[in-house]
């Protein structure tokens, strides 16, 4: 069965070009509900921690060095079958890619710089929202 919350991420790149608000409006326009919200900036050693899962990949160290560049919005979403739902609204990673409308092919620069995060299981968005919102380790 499907879960109703899921975790996203606007990256440095789209709160950077000032687009969070734009892809704010996206996704409640899309029928999800933001249950928790906040404005930060990652740590080298905290955005390692929380793309681990990569480390032995070539691109870690890149993905990790952009990640703390700068100030990123993670939040936590609600809606039903939220994590499909909205794998659809954010669109493939690559933006030449996404679909015409999904909030990567309007705000996304490039593969690496793709302007959001979005958790692709029930069980890993647990995980994710959990790594910047402790309220919610057993959402």
């Amino acid at each position: 069965m499907a879960g109703k919350r899921t975790f996203t991420m606007i990256k440095p790149d789209a709160t950077g070009a000032g687009n969070s608000g734009a892809i704010m409006k996206m996704i409640e326009e899309a029928g999800f509900r933001i249950v928790a919200l906040k404005k930060t900036q990652l740590s080298a050693a905290l955005a390692g921690k929380f793309y681990e899962i990569h480390k032995e990949r070539s691109f870690y160290g890149e993905l990790v060095s952009y990640m703390s560049s700068g100030t990123i919005v993670p939040m936590i979403l609600e809606k039903e079958n939220a994590v499909e739902d909205f794998r659809k609204l954010i669109g493939a990673t690559d933006p030449k890619k996404a679909a015409p409308g999904t909030i990567r092919a309007l705000f996304a620069k490039s593969i690496d710089a793709n302007a959001i995060h979005g958790s692709d299981s029930d069980e890993n968005a647990e995980i994710e929202g959990s790594f910047f919102f402790s309220q919610f380790e057993r959402f």
